[in-house]
């Protein structure tokens, strides 16, 4: 039998999140194929994801709730199968609402995958090791996203719609299988239970965790900066690039993968740099947001056809985003003692899908307020995408706000201590 190390444990759980980020990316490279195959307008095909990232957003709290009941294994595993599921439903819709309908199952199984694996690192980690691991979690489970953007574009191409999506969906049951057969809760017990909560307890822990400044920081840290990089990967990134840029489908493809892969190779040094410098984790996010707003107008000022090089900084500045709004996660953390952090983290969680789901929404209906259809010129682009300055600017109004509070109310002592939580007086 599989001796389970603490490192095997992990590995299996990021199988997991792996399976997630492949099925969460998948509609990014078949935007136009949906098109086509459910006859839908840009703000139509917004909804996929939209529905997808809301499911998933208001999935975090409850996720949370159900792994600290029932333990990251069995929530792991319903997530799989209802993942595996939902991309099977979607290899043989025929009809919109059909779609619609997997994709809500989708990110119901999604929404409970990155918060179980959270609690698996916690549980078979050493303590300073927790927030390494989860960054490297966020970093390796980026991989499945690059399998998204180009091995899936080329099957699509090659193999059509159905073909491609099952065999998608086929990748489930090998997760399934090592989730129920080898993973274990704990070292010392295969299943960790928690005490069941009323709901006046649970809406108490819910209220104190939010509260709390470090929340709140954590929450807008989360909401501003990965919202440009989900809304590229995830739906409106090949349009852009394949009707707008004029590019082909291979190098938009590639273009895409970068996202993914920037997000890999900075994840660990961002949980380098929050477990070095916690009291600049907020003026990180600050300068990470600033680079992604500068970026963002060189491309969209630019007169004609983006050229290659800055579309390759476009996608790594913004890749970064994804991993970087971990340190709103890490600031929840901080903030909120152990029989809280479970709400806090999902609360915060759910920030950057929010504003991911506006973005989406928000970019097909500019698209679509042009009457530009499916052809999307790239004029009708760069209105559309400059969407996004709306909520980097509300973020950012946000972020200074609880930043100052926070360092108001906590000392640096206390922050480079691990502790940036406040005695609350009702």
């Amino acid at each position: 039998m599989l001796r389970l190390t603490p490192f095997t444990a992990w590995m299996i759980g990021v199988a997991a999140y792996l399976f997630a980020g492949f099925n969460r990316s998948s509609l990014g490279v078949a935007g136009l194929l949906a098109v086509d195959r459910f006859h839908i307008s840009a703000a139509e095909l917004s909804v996929f994801t939209m529905v997808q990232l809301l499911v998933y957003a208001c999935g975090q709290v409850p996720a949370g709730l159900l792994v600290d009941r029932f333990g990251p294994r069995a929530v792991l595993t319903c997530g799989a199968v209802l993942m595996t599921a939902a991309q099977a439903g979607f290899a043989l819709a025929t009809t919109y609402p059909e779609g619609i309908a997997a994709r809500i199952v989708l990110g119901a199984g999604d929404a409970m995958t990155f918060i179980s694996v959270v609690r698996l690192i916690a549980l078979w980690m050493n303590p300073r090791g927790v927030a390494l691991y989860t960054q490297l979690t966020g970093a390796v489970g980026q991989i499945g996203g690059i399998a998204a953007a180009i091995p899936l574009s080329m099957v699509l191409q090659a193999k059509g719609w159905t073909t491609s999506y099952l065999l998608a969906a086929a990748l489930g049951p090998l997760v399934i299988a090592a989730l129920l057969l080898v993973l274990r809760d704990a070292p010392e017990a295969r299943t960790v239970r928690g005490t069941p909560l009323g709901v006046h307890e649970v809406s108490q822990n819910i209220r104190v965790a939010w509260r709390q400044p470090g929340t709140r920081l954590g929450f807008w840290v989360h909401f501003t900066l990965p919202f440009s990089a989900t809304a590229l990967g995830l739906l409106w990134g090949f349009p852009f690039l394949v009707k707008g840029e004029g590019l082909s489908h291979s190098t938009a493809a590639a273009l895409l993968s970068l996202l993914t892969f920037a997000a890999a190779v900075c994840g660990p040094l961002l949980g380098w740099f929050v477990g070095r410098h916690p009291w600049h984790r907020s003026t990180m996010a600050l300068v990470l947001i600033a680079a992604m707003a500068v970026i963002w107008a060189a491309v969209l000022l630019w007169h004609g056809t983006t050229p290659i090089p800055l579309l390759v900084v476009l996608m790594l500045v913004c890749g970064v985003g994804g991993p970087a709004s971990l340190i709103g996660i890490d600031m929840s953390r901080t903030s909120n003692a152990a029989q809280r952090q479970g709400s806090a983290s999902g609360l915060v969680n759910t920030a950057g899908f929010f504003a991911s789901l506006i973005a989406v929404v928000g970019i097909g209906l500019v698209l679509d307020l042009q009457g530009s259809g499916t052809d999307y010129p790239l004029g009708a682009f760069r209105p559309a995408l400059a969407f996004q300055y709306a909520l980097w600017f509300t973020g950012v109004i946000q972020i200074v706000r609880y930043r100052l509070l926070l360092r108001n109310l906590v000392s640096r002592e206390q922050v480079l201590g691990g502790d940036t939580s406040v005695d609350l007086v009702r």
